[in-house]
C-alpha cells in the first residue's frame, strides 16, 4: 500500500473515532469546560510518561516548543465551542457543522502553509454550503445558538488544521499532540481558576460553565469513565494519527474525509440518543449533499493529477 493510500486509511479510522466524540460529549453531564479539561490533562499525562516524547519535545526549539502549546490553546477553545454547541442542540447537528471546514480552510491554508490558492478546492467546499443550509433548515429554532456556536468552532478546527500542516515535520505526532494538549489544558485550568475567583460566573450552569463551586470539582464515576473513553479512543489515538497522516495529504483533503464524522456521529445518535425525532427529512438531505462532496473529491483530484502528468511539458493548465 502507497504512503497516500496508508494516509487516507488512517484519516477514515480517525473520522471514525471522531464520531463517537460528539455522543460521549452528549452523554456526559458536566459543561464544555470541565470536561474540555479533564480531557486535555488525562491526555497530556499519558502522553508524558513516554520517553519518546520527552525525546521529542527536547529537540524542538524555544519558537516551535511555544508554537505547539499555543496550537493547543486552539484546539481547546475549538473544543470548548463544540461540546457547547452539543449542549445547545444535539450531537448530529453540532458535528454536521464542521463540514464549514474545509470552506475555511480554502483561505487559510495558503495565507498558513504557502501552499498555492487551488480554485477547484473553493468550488468542493462551495458544494457544502446548500447541505449545511438544508441542516439548519431542518432544526428547530432553539438549536440556532448552538449552530452559531458550532460555525464558530469549525473556523477554529480550520485554523489549527492548517498549522498543524506548517508544523508537524519539526517533530514526531506524539510529542506534537503532548505539547498541544498540555497547552489547551493549561489554558482551560487558567481560565477554570480565574472564573472561579470571580463573585459571579457567567451562564452559571449552562452548556460552557458549570455553577462556581462546581467549576475544579472532579466529575462523577459515570462522567469520568467517559471522559477516560474520550481521552483515549477518541483523542489520543486518532489525534497523534492524523498528524501522521498529514505528513501525506494536506490539510484540505483530510478536513474533506473528516466530513464523514457527521455521518457517523449522525448514526451513532439515531442509534444510542435516538436523536431522530428532533430532526426532519431536510436535515438527512443536508447530510446527504455533504457526503457527496465527500465522496467527489478524492475521484475528481486524483482525475486532475492524471490529466495534468499526461499534459505536455510547459502546457498550462
Amino acid at each position: 500500500m502507497s504512503d497516500t493510500r496508508t494516509a487516507w486509511a488512517q484519516i477514515h479510522l480517525c473520522v471514525f473515532l471522531w464520531g463517537f466524540t460528539a455522543i460521549i460529549g452528549k452523554l456526559i453531564t458536566v459543561p464544555a469546560l470541565p470536561l474540555v479539561l479533564w480531557r486535555m490533562v488525562l491526555v497530556s499525562l499519558l502522553l508524558l510518561l513516554l520517553p519518546r516524547v520527552w525525546r521529542g519535545v527536547l529537540r524542538l526549539s524555544r519558537r516551535h516548543l511555544l508554537a505547539f502549546l499555543g496550537v493547543g490553546v486552539i484546539v481547546a477553545v475549538h473544543w470548548l465551542t463544540f461540546y457547547a454547541a452539543v449542549k445547545l442542540a444535539n450531537a448530529s447537528v453540532a458535528a454536521t457543522c464542521m463540514a464549514l471546514i474545509p470552506v475555511c480552510l480554502c483561505f487559510i491554508e495558503p495565507i498558513v502553509t504557502g501552499r498555492p490558492f487551488v480554485r477547484r478546492e473553493l468550488l468542493l467546499g462551495l458544494l457544502v454550503l446548500p447541505g449545511v443550509a438544508l441542516v439548519v433548515g431542518g432544526t428547530p429554532e432553539t438549536m440556532n445558538a448552538g449552530i452559531a456556536v458550532a460555525i464558530l468552532s469549525a473556523f477554529l478546527a480550520a485554523l489549527f488544521t492548517a498549522l498543524n500542516k506548517r508544523l508537524i515535520h519539526r517533530t514526531d505526532a506524539l510529542s506534537a499532540t503532548a505539547l498541544e494538549m498540555v497547552g489547551g489544558g493549561v489554558f482551560a485550568l487558567v481560565m477554570s481558576l480565574l472564573l472561579f475567583g470571580l463573585p459571579w460566573t457567567p451562564w452559571e450552569a449552562g452548556a460552557l460553565l458549570p455553577a462556581q463551586d462546581q467549576l475544579l470539582a472532579v466529575p462523577g464515576n459515570n462522567d469520568m469513565v467517559w471522559i477516560l473513553v474520550l481521552a483515549v479512543a477518541c483523542t489520543l489515538l486518532p489525534f497523534a494519527l492524523s498528524l501522521v497522516a498529514l505528513r501525506q495529504l494536506s490539510a484540505y483533503a483530510s478536513s474533506l474525509a473528516v466530513n464523514m464524522e457527521p455521518l457517523y456521529a449522525i448514526i451513532l445518535a439515531i442509534l444510542i440518543l435516538g436523536e431522530q425525532r428532533e430532526l426532519d427529512l431536510q436535515f438527512y438531505l443536508g447530510a446527504g449533499i455533504i457526503l457527496g462532496v465527500v465522496l467527489v473529491y478524492p475521484v475528481l483530484m486524483n482525475s486532475h493529477k492524471q490529466v495534468s502528468r499526461a499534459r505536455p511539458a510547459g502546457e498550462s493548465a
